[in-house]
């Protein structure tokens, strides 16, 4: 697991390119995106981190919530260029929950 793939409408990745990330641009419409998803996640594509936009991942709940029990890959949500859903920041604010046993970021509006 030694790759990092982005998932997402192509407006929203294609300056991932430029990092050297392998960029898989999908829409949300897309039937095949679950699929492109799966097939990103698989112990044989060996890559340890998917970076995917917040609408694509709020599309795609179940598959990954799927992903999200098991430690690799790590499935990141990340802001798209449209209809973000704040998902990704619910995300980390959970996964910090479960590591501190605490909202740190209560009353913080």
């Amino acid at each position: 697991m030694d790759r990092i793939a982005v998932i997402g409408d192509y407006d929203s990745i294609y300056g991932f390119g430029a990092l050297g990330l392998d960029l898989f641009p999908v829409s949300t419409d897309d039937p095949e995106a679950a699929a492109t998803l799966r097939q990103l996640a698989s112990e044989e594509s060996r890559y340890g981190i998917i970076y995917i936009t917040e609408e694509l991942a709020a599309s795609l709940k179940d598959v990954v919530d799927k992903y999200a029990r098991q430690p690799l890959p790590a499935i990141i949500p990340i802001p798209g260029v449209k209809n973000n859903t704040g998902v990704g920041v619910e995300m980390v604010k959970h996964s910090v929950e479960q590591s501190v046993g605490s909202d740190i970021l209560f009353g913080k509006d």
